[in-house]
């Protein structure tokens, strides 16, 4: 009987402490692949996008224009929220985002290179879509670094903060193939257009930049080694 009683105590043992594991080990399987050194300041929960403005579809297409030259003044964390948002914010719950993804695969990851934004330190930053929040992957300024690493285009360094898009190829070519890098760049391009329009809407300015040094961007933005730098965005007050 003793014997018994040692038995089911040790089963009880090792269901409790196989339900704490399950308990603990879930939730890190399900969280976004951060880089947080553990300083909390490091992550910023951005304020929470708007869904209507007054500015009509029509009138942001009519109004659309690539921009280069940039008023001294901040963006401020709403105009960062919204145009991070209009790029890749989710729009549904189940989790489909603003711009279309072939296989809803989203390879496109985010950046946020912040000079001149009102309560964010200066630094690299990266989005996290789902729970619309930045991560400082890199302190300081490096707009001038990301300016030379683009040629030495001035408006990359003149921005108050400049979006930087890069690509995990596997997520979609794993589906579709050697097929799925043009559906790569032309998700890119959905993403880009949202960024402009949504510019109009906070009357900003924005800029597509695709001459840059692709080794000298990924090292700027200390992008992991499976991403692949393809498009900058300028943004600024006109």
């Amino acid at each position: 009987m003793n014997k018994i009683k040692k038995y089911v105590l040790i089963v009880a043992i090792i269901v409790i402490c196989v339900g704490i594991g399950i308990y603990v080990i879930l939730p890190l399987l399900n969280m976004e692949d951060k880089i947080v050194s553990g300083d909390e300041s490091e992550v910023i929960t951005l304020p929470k996008p708007r869904y209507e403005s007054e500015t009509s579809i029509e009138k942001a297409l009519f109004e659309r224009r690539s921009v280069r030259d940039y008023k001294d003044e901040p963006l401020n964390l709403t105009e960062v929220s919204q145009l991070l948002w209009s790029a890749q914010g989710i729009t549904d719950p189940k989790g489909y985002r603003a711009a279309p993804s072939a296989g809803a695969l989203y390879p496109l990851e985010l950046y946020v290179v912040a000079g001149n934004v009102y309560n964010l330190p200066d630094g690299i930053y990266k989005y996290y879509p789902h729970s619309h929040e930045l991560t400082r992957v890199v302190e300081g300024d490096k707009r001038t670094e990301l300016c030379n690493a683009a040629l030495g285009q001035s408006h990359v360094r003149d921005a108050a903060a400049v979006i930087v898009f890069s690509a995990v190829y596997e997520r979609t070519t794993v589906k579709y193939g050697e097929r799925g890098i043009r559906y790569v760049h032309i998700e890119v391009g959905h993403a880009a257009q949202n960024i402009y329009l949504q510019a109009v809407s906070l009357d900003l300015g924005t800029c597509v930049v695709g001459a840059f040094t692709d080794g000298e961007v990924r090292e700027v933005i200390n992008m992991l080694d499976e991403e692949h730098p393809l498009y900058i965005m300028t943004v600024g007050k006109k």
